[in-house]
């Protein structure tokens, strides 16, 4: 009887730690992020990343997936390129470009790589 509380009780403790709020590990930090719900922050829409494959395009702008042709805030994805998303809207285009690698900046103790 002293083993099946035991099990039911480790069976219990698992899964309310399977249903814990865990942090994403590969989100950056508050401060890189914009806001909590990564909707760009001052900024505006952030480029994620980009995935494009034989049969699709997919871009993350600002944590919302997006393909060709659909619509985001108001206006329709045009355009997905290795580095740039082309958004319409009704007052003109918006482009979206990934940082490039000038653009960015080695962390600290890192030496750039040039």
């Amino acid at each position: 009887m002293t083993r099946l509380l035991a099990l039911f009780l480790a069976v219990t403790a698992t899964c309310a730690a399977y249903g814990a709020p865990f942090a994403d590990p590969t989100r950056p930090p508050g401060a890189l992020d914009g806001d909590a719900h990564g909707a760009g922050g001052a900024g505006g829409p952030r480029l994620e990343s980009i995935l494009i494959a034989p049969d699709r395009r997919i871009a993350v702008i600002s944590g919302e997936e997006v393909t060709l042709g659909s619509r985001y805030r108001g206006g329709d994805v045009v355009r997905i390129t290795e580095s740039e998303v082309r958004i319409r809207k009704p007052d003109g285009e918006e482009s979206l470009k990934l940082l490039g690698r000038e653009g960015k900046r080695p962390a600290r103790g890192e030496r750039e790589m040039r």
